[in-house]
């Protein structure tokens, strides 16, 4: 069987809250969604999310990408060889990780469609029920409980706090989050690239000398200082894990030689797809790194591709998988929902999703 088409849709999709962190402020979901068609008429769906302060995508620049230098590879070719098809994707073009992540969930998820089941189970998982944490936005003290409580009478027990905008305020709003919840909550932060080597060392041990309960620090330094990271790493005792410093395999094996992180978030618009994810954890996990597996400000079609891997793919951390609970309403109809701090997935085939 065929593909016939692969076709770019482009959506928008407003936010409930503004999501602010040290390098953005985002109102809306900005993204690109790929549909990879076969000769039978099925579609199988992706997302490339607009991302310009982390990953440098854009809608245009994913779309050319798609439409004239993967797409026309894959039309005409064999759908159901997905490791193939796979691979023309990785070696298309140079770069562009989220439009190759886009298609390469898009074959996914058209191979699962394929054959009648849930992406998880094409990927050897069973689960429909993947826990999540939600981020509070980067904000006063005051804001920051007030948002902390709401989102704990909401369901959700595990909290991500934006910090990295003032370093010398980010330990106060730390502990007023803490303070405001209580022991049986667990409390994350990322610094999103915000601090200084020297900076993030001053603060997490303030936080550990207030005896805060902060499961994790993520990405406290620029994405390029690996030696800015791993001076933090071996001078806190708070897990570090690396985020915007790792976006493929070779990324990853530095970070590893380097003892930079002691965790990994992995995410499908940086690695550039499932099948690139999957290496990423199963290296992390022969290394003894602890994994996790985020998101960008996505939709449904995104988290549920994650989501997905997770379920299938179990990982040490709690994931990071609340982009699409930001939404006001959604850009696809379909996919997963939320149940307090946990991700539903959809028992119908594929992801579940439809424009």
């Amino acid at each position: 069987m065929s593909i016939s088409a692969v076709r770019t849709h482009r959506v928008s999709a407003p936010l409930h809250t503004p999501f602010v962190t040290a390098l953005r402020r985002a109102t809306a979901v900005e993204s690109l969604l790929v549909e990879v068609i076969d000769s039978e008429g099925r579609s199988g769906f992706g997302e490339a999310p607009q991302v310009w302060a982390v990953t440098g995508a854009s809608i245009a620049g994913s779309q050319a990408a798609i439409d004239e230098m993967i797409g026309p590879r894959l039309v005409g070719r064999d759908a159901d060889d997905l490791i193939a098809r796979c691979r023309e994707v990785a070696g298309a073009v140079v770069g562009n990780e989220s439009a190759k992540a886009a298609v390469d969930v898009a074959l996914h998820d058209l191979a699962a469609r394929r054959l009648g089941v849930p992406l998880v189970r094409l990927l050897g998982g069973s689960s429909l029920r993947v826990p999540t944490d939600v981020t509070l936005s980067a904000g006063d003290s005051d804001a920051l409980q007030q948002a902390a409580r709401a989102r704990v009478n909401e369901g959700f027990t595990v909290l991500k706090v934006k910090v990295g905008t003032d370093a010398a305020g980010d330990v106060a709003r730390v502990k007023a989050v803490c303070d405001a919840v209580g022991p049986d909550v667990v409390v994350r932060l990322d610094a999103n690239q915000g601090w200084t080597a020297r900076e993030a060392v001053r603060v997490i041990n303030q936080l550990s000398a207030l005896a805060l309960p902060v499961e994790v620090v993520e990405q406290p330094v620029k994405r390029a200082d690996l030696d800015g990271l791993a001076y933090v790493t071996n001078r806190v005792d708070i897990p570090i894990m690396a985020d915007e410093s790792v976006f493929g395999v070779r990324d990853l094996v530095e970070v590893i030689r380097r003892r930079a992180a002691d965790m990994v978030n992995v995410k499908l618009a940086k690695c550039g797809g499932l099948s690139v994810a999957r290496t990423l954890l199963a290296l992390a996990e022969a290394h003894d790194m602890g994994t996790c597996v985020g998101s960008m400000m996505e939709t449904s079609v995104g988290i549920a591709a994650a989501a997905s891997l997770v379920a299938a793919h179990s990982t040490t951390l709690v994931s990071d998988l609340d982009a699409a609970w930001w939404q006001a309403s959604p850009a696809v109809s379909g996919g997963p929902r939320y149940e307090g701090g946990t991700l539903v997935l959809s028992n119908n085939p594929g992801l579940g999703v439809h424009l």
